[in-house]
């Protein structure tokens, strides 16, 4: 089937590139072509900390180097009015540090894309979009990732079918949002404790409906989950695992500076293991005796689910400034499934640009984000439980996790962007025997055609 779906999205971007001269107009074309390459190289200081050596998912305490590379072709065309179809083929490789274990807030948001070192070929994004106009006012939409350039009305109804990633729906931010562009930590890049639908590529299946007015924007979306925490295939028994995802956004200006609040919600089920369940199997069954831990795989099954809240806002401060602030909780009774091991969160953070030094294609960010866990998924842990991001160590000493980015993106010119970024990290993994603090530091290559 992938095979398949490769071969006829590879004729269709061949017919793209043929066709992509023959526009309707300036105004309204029928396809659209970009494509976008970020690498990122991060460094790591050796640190202090209690037990520096021991197996298990941790941060390592040693000086570490590790490069992470994507580059995305993003192909669209217009099949008929209101329509779109997009494919976009990826390829991605490297690693994060200390393979992108042992942090919650984990410091490169492209490695959520890397399932291996060696760079590999996949198919990101493949779907189709209808648009349905619900008034005849019209405006123009300028070409982007994804986006085919034309008019459309300022109210509509639009769903979109197949292979997707629910960051490009939800949970959407001007100032924290893209690790390609802003901040590179993932609880900077979204809601850490919206365990959102996704393989461990990031990418999912999926249908999402939006109903979108010009101050206010409703979305849903039914999602499949993978079939394994963390794993790369997705379980397309729908009647077995799902993921279902609401968000409201509302959008308002103040003294022409703009602003938004959005309101998420989501609802998982799966084969999840149960925190609670594992414990009291390992303590019954005299684990304390022994140097293992509770297991969460013994424990799964289907029936299992995870839902939380989140609250997303940003405000346009003047035309150089502007901040948000995230709120995330989930319940934390059953194992993360998909996205990181965060069970509730708050973000701030500001970004400015260059205009007024006559840059405005730079930016400069400084942003902190703190996490934790349930009392439940800290027990867990505290027994040497081990999640697919963090445990097992046989340390654990509870902490809230901290972590400060500031980071400065130099525009070379409307194409290539070059960012330096510094993480300031305290108690990795909440586990305050590994305080720290971690100093790293990051250099950041995006180039956009």
């Amino acid at each position: 089937m992938q095979i398949r779906l490769f071969a006829f999205g590879f004729f269709v971007s061949i017919s793209f590139i043929t066709l992509a001269q023959k526009s309707d107009s300036i105004q309204s074309k029928r396809f659209s072509i970009k494509q976008q390459i970020t690498v990122v190289n991060q460094y790591k200081p050796s640190f202090g900390a209690s037990s520096n050596n021991g197996s298990g998912n941790i941060l390592s305490a040693a000086e570490e180097d590790q490069t992470s590379i994507t580059s995305t072709f993003y192909l669209g065309a217009r099949l008929w009015h209101g329509s779109g179809f997009f494919f976009n083929p990826e390829i991605a490789g490297g690693s994060g540090l200390s393979s992108t274990l042992g942090i919650a807030n984990a410091t490169n948001g492209e490695t959520f894309r890397v399932g291996s070192a060696s760079p590999k070929v996949y198919i990101a994004r493949c779907y189709f979009q209808q648009t349905f106009a619900l008034n005849k006012e019209r405006i123009i939409e300028n070409e982007d990732f994804n986006k085919i350039q034309g008019s459309t009305s300022t109210k509509y109804l639009r769903i979109s079918v197949g292979k997707i990633s629910m960051t490009d729906f939800f949970d959407k931010n001007t100032y924290a949002h893209d690790p390609r562009e802003h901040f590179l930590s993932w609880g900077l890049m979204a809601n850490g404790a919206w365990d959102y639908p996704a393989n461990t590529r990031g990418y999912t299946v999926g249908t999402v409906l939006e109903w979108i007015t010009p101050k206010h924007e409703l979305r849903y979306a039914l999602s499949m989950l993978p079939l394994l925490a963390n794993g790369p295939d997705l379980n397309h028994d729908l009647s077995k695992a799902s993921a279902n995802t609401i968000e409201y956004t509302f959008k308002y200006k103040i003294k022409e500076n703009f602003g938004a609040i959005r309101l998420l919600g989501f609802y998982n089920t799966a084969n999840m293991g149960s925190y609670k369940e594992s414990i009291n199997n390992y303590f019954n069954g005299g684990g304390y005796l022994t140097s293992n831990g509770p297991s969460i795989e013994g424990t799964r099954q289907y029936g299992r689910s995870k839902y939380g809240f989140g609250i997303n806002v940003e405000q346009q401060f003047n035309q150089y400034l502007g901040g948000f602030f995230r709120l995330g909780w989930n319940d934390g009774q059953n194992e993360t499934w998909a996205f990181t091991e965060i069970d509730q969160t708050a973000s701030i953070g500001l970004e400015a640009n260059g205009s007024k030094f006559k840059r405005p294609n730079d930016h400069f960010g400084l942003a902190y984000v703190v996490s934790g866990i349930s009392n439940l998924h800290k027990n867990y842990l505290k027994d040497n439980g081990k999640g697919f991001m963090l445990g097992g160590n046989g340390y654990f000493k509870y902490a809230q996790e901290h972590l400060m980015e500031t980071f400065y993106s130099w525009s070379l010119n409307s194409n290539i962007f070059v960012s330096g970024a510094y993480q300031l990290l305290f108690n990795p993994g909440y586990n305050a025997d590994r305080m720290g603090p971690v100093n790293i530091f990051s250099i950041r290559l995006h180039c956009v055609i």
